[in-house]
């Protein structure tokens, strides 16, 4: 499978939150980046410093400040905040069904952007390190999260790349992007 495999199966309609909609103690967004001839997928460990998530692995973004004029605005200014990475509007091909964190209550709007390759990125002293994880054999290691504490909603799932391990919210984006690629034929 090639990027423009990937492209294809996730552009969708776009549709960042306007600013008369917004209310910036509960609304975030993330950018799910995906680059390379071999599709790999951008994520970060959290530092282990933060009050909220930290160590946790995620994609770059964060909350929505009144700055922003939409949602997809928050997820390019963060990514660019935390890895020194700009990311243009045109370079957003779709768009995910929100999620809600289990402990923070953030509800994150996912947005996709697919990048032909990534510069060297810088990170701010949010982030721990940047994994650069291939994305089909990771999406391929799906299953369910059995942890009693992670059960609070129904759907829960893991994935795995090396010692690291993906759950909650960036687990139910994944899962998103496992359905959407299946239902393509593409894993």
């Amino acid at each position: 499978m090639d990027i423009e495999q990937i492209r294809s199966a996730l552009t969708s309609e776009i549709n960042p939150t306007p600013l008369s909609e917004l209310d910036e103690n509960e609304l975030a967004s993330v950018l799910i980046i995906i680059y390379g001839k071999e599709p790999t997928i951008l994520m970060t460990e959290k530092a282990k410093t933060l009050k909220v998530h930290a160590g946790e692995i995620a994609f770059p973004g964060g909350k929505w400040c009144t700055k922003d004029k939409d949602l997809l605005e928050t997820a390019i200014r963060e990514t660019k905040e935390e890895l020194c990475l700009e990311v243009s509007k045109e370079q957003v091909v779709g768009q995910l069904d929100s999620v809600i964190t289990l402990n923070s209550k953030y509800k994150i709007t996912p947005f996709i952007a697919i990048l032909e390759t990534i510069p060297s990125l810088k990170t701010n002293s949010e982030v721990e390190s940047i994994l650069h994880i291939p994305l089909i054999s990771f999406l391929n290691t799906m299953a369910d999260d059995n942890l009693p504490e992670h059960r609070s909603i129904k759907e829960m799932h893991t994935f795995s790349f090396e010692k690291y391990h993906v759950w909650g919210a960036s687990a139910r984006m994944l899962r998103q992007i496992n359905v959407l690629l299946s239902e393509k034929n593409l894993l």
